[in-house]
């Protein structure tokens, strides 16, 4: 009989955590292998979190509670760091005091190599970190930790860097399904045909977030321990294009207007990165397109709207 490996997802309500979970009951592969958490941890709880990793004592974690929006880590720094690192501090400390022996995937963000002239892209897990924010900079603290505890202490640690990731439930905080909400909005007749963005003219490297989660299962089963890997499409993509490609799939007409309250200084042009690494490692490479994930997020939209 196949064991059954016990897999804590900290922050596994929020988006990465909950098409984590869909996936896993969905396909056939890894349902009969896995069974997950259903309590959220609480990573600022230190005593809790103890509790919890000393109850369920799992095979593998994938540390994904984070404060992960970057204007908020502008308003609110001090917060920021203290879920960010403090959070992850907690959680290395109750693995080692409850002798955890699996293995622990710390989710970073490509967002700590900040902003990279033309000529060095793709980014490499080599591109030394640059962070330009409270964000990544509390993820640069967390990677460290990390690797700290793993060379004072018995921990198989692997650390996963993704870029931008998009897909079904993800807030409208962030660009693509801020678009898709309101392109959706515009096809039911619930807003006027016009479209206020920041800038469109930079690129950056979307993948789906179902891919994210495969990548995440494959770096726990195959990653090799202590190493880094970017979790990226390796695709390019103009910002611009994928709104004007939502727009078509919806088949409707909208003007597309700069606001000048959107746009953000010193906005990094283009931005993609190379899987290279994750991809030799552990076989994993991207299955959706960008067609499909913005297909799915349209859906998304447009049944939230019917509700």
């Amino acid at each position: 009989m196949k064991h059954r490996k016990k897999l804590l997802a900290t922050g596994h309500l929020g988006f990465v955590g909950t098409a984590m979970k869909e996936f896993l009951q969905g396909d056939g592969e890894h349902e009969a292998s896995w069974c997950l958490l259903d309590k959220e941890p609480d990573v600022l709880d230190a005593a809790a979190l103890r509790a919890t990793v000393e109850a369920f004592r799992p095979d593998w974690i994938v540390h994904l509670a984070a404060q992960s929006h970057v204007p908020s880590s502008w308003s609110d720094p001090l917060t920021t760091l203290q879920v960010n690192a403090g959070g992850t501090a907690n959680l290395l400390k109750a693995l080692d005091d409850t002798g955890f022996t699996g293995r622990l995937l710390y989710v970073s963000s490509a967002d700590i190599y900040g902003a990279v002239p033309e000529e060095e892209l793709p980014l490499t897990e080599h591109t030394p970190p640059a962070p330009r924010n409270p964000y990544a900079s509390s993820k640069v603290a967390g990677e460290e930790l990390c690797r700290q505890w793993a060379r004072t202490r018995p921990l198989d640690v692997v650390i996963a860097r993704p870029f931008n990731h998009t897909g079904a439930g993800q807030r409208p905080d962030f660009a693509l399904p801020a678009f898709a909400q309101t392109v959706a909005a515009i096809k039911r007749g619930r807003q006027e045909p016009k479209i206020l963005t920041g800038d469109l003219d930079v690129t950056r490297d979307f993948l789906d977030v179902r891919d994210v989660v495969a990548a995440y299962l494959a770096l726990l089963a195959r990653g090799r321990s202590g190493e880094t890997y970017n979790v990226c499409s390796g695709r390019e993509v103009h910002l611009g294009d994928a709104l004007r490609m939502l727009v078509e799939l919806a088949g409707v007409r909208a003007q597309i207007e700069t606001d000048p309250q959107r746009l953000r200084p010193s906005e990094q042009r283009r931005m993609f990165g190379d899987h290279s690494r994750l991809t030799e490692a552990t076989g994993w490479v991207p299955r959706f397109s960008l067609a499909d994930t913005l297909t799915q997020l349209l859906d998304y939209w447009m049944q939230d709207l019917d509700k």
